[in-house]
């Protein structure tokens, strides 16, 4: 597949003076080239992901706050969501408001935002990558019991050949770890992995379909056809075992921060993610609406296939059907995802909790 990429625009936003009375403004609409944010409250009762986002352009990183709150607001900054610096405040104000933030574009930064209601934690969840689309940490969503996955332990992606030496800098400042490919060996070969130099582990747990390519083109049979893939996901016992080895990695810490993905990051990447969510107890509708996020993000990446082969569309999107079907299986054969997890995948759910939930 020939290089895709595109350059993302920076959002054009009007000088905001930070004042007592803030500043109304319309919801901020990510635009393409864009990354965007959700925010890790520090209380259990308090959901800030509402209320602040920050987006940043894929290729030149540049960082720009959009807030929604009604209340008055401080931004404090760090480097690790350890250590934001509470003594001084980078920006305050009130009400809504967009506002572009002079900070490093070289590596991630943390954001901690106060209101009087409470604090959360504020960091890219859709990384800025100028030779990707689909990478996204899966720190910061909120659990069934008000809890939230730590930052910086798992991100999932699409494939890592077309990365800039921007992005593999902006990954190596996490920094990340073990690179997990799920890719076939054709697909590995037809296209390496460009790898940060901060990865000490580089695994390739290839899942391989027994059905490689649906029975004819047309979209129907298509869909079908994504289906099967995704329900074989869940059943098959090879691809069973490779997720095991997965989740081996996944509750070492040693291993962390782990990136995982494939060509796309939406099946056999997505499936892997949801599997992480439900062990840390993460309710089935935030599951699915992070599962579908990834037909957000790979939209100008197969926009022009699909432009010359519509029929293929459902190929390269994700649909909740796909998903429902693979979850409905493990559901009638293991009782529950929870036992699936546990008597087949080898997962210590009570660990993996204590270990990335705040």
């Amino acid at each position: 597949m020939k290089k895709m990429l595109f350059v993302g625009l920076l959002l054009t936003a009007t000088s905001y003076q930070l004042s007592a009375q803030g500043v109304d403004t319309q919801s901020l609409t990510t635009q393409k080239g864009q990354a965007s944010t959700v925010v890790m409250s520090k209380q259990a009762n308090l959901d800030v992901t509402k209320i602040a986002q920050i987006i940043r352009d894929k290729a030149t990183k540049k960082a720009v706050l959009d807030v929604s709150a009604a209340e008055p607001w401080k931004l404090y900054i760090g480097t690790s969501p350890d250590n934001i610096d509470y003594t001084k405040p980078i920006l305050e104000g009130k009400g809504k408001g967009q506002f572009p933030l002079n900070i490093s574009t070289e590596g991630r930064s943390y954001f901690g935002l106060v209101t009087p209601n409470g604090r959360g934690i504020i960091a890219d969840t859709h990384l800025p990558m100028d030779g990707g689309y689909n990478f996204r940490d899966l720190g910061g969503i909120r659990t069934k019991d008000g809890h939230h996955i730590k930052w910086d332990k798992f991100i999932r992606s699409d494939e890592l050949g077309h990365l800039t030496n921007s992005d593999l800098t902006y990954l190596s400042s996490l920094p990340l770890v073990t690179v997990v490919d799920f890719r076939r060996p054709d697909e590995i070969t037809k296209l390496p992995d460009r790898l940060p130099q901060s990865v000490k582990n580089d695994v390739q747990l290839n899942i391989v379909s027994a059905n490689l390519k649906p029975g004819s083109t047309s979209k129907e049979d298509v869909r079908d056809w994504m289906i099967f893939i995704n329900e074989e996901l869940v059943t098959d016992k090879t691809i069973q075992n490779t997720y095991k080895e997965f989740f081996k990695l996944v509750q070492d810490e040693s291993k962390l921060p782990l990136l995982f993905h494939c060509s796309a990051g939406k099946d056999r990447t997505g499936m892997g993610a949801a599997l992480i969510l439900y062990a840390l107890g993460v309710d089935e509708d935030t599951i699915f609406k992070e599962h579908m996020l990834s037909n957000k993000y790979l939209k100008e990446k197969y926009a022009p296939i699909i432009a010359k082969q519509p029929e293929l569309q459902p190929q390269f999107e994700v649909q909740e059907a796909y998903f429902r079907k693979a979850f409905d299986r493990i559901k009638q054969d293991h009782g529950s995802v929870d036992n699936y997890l546990t008597n087949v995948l080898g997962v210590d759910i009570p660990k993996m909790k204590a270990m990335y939930l705040y």
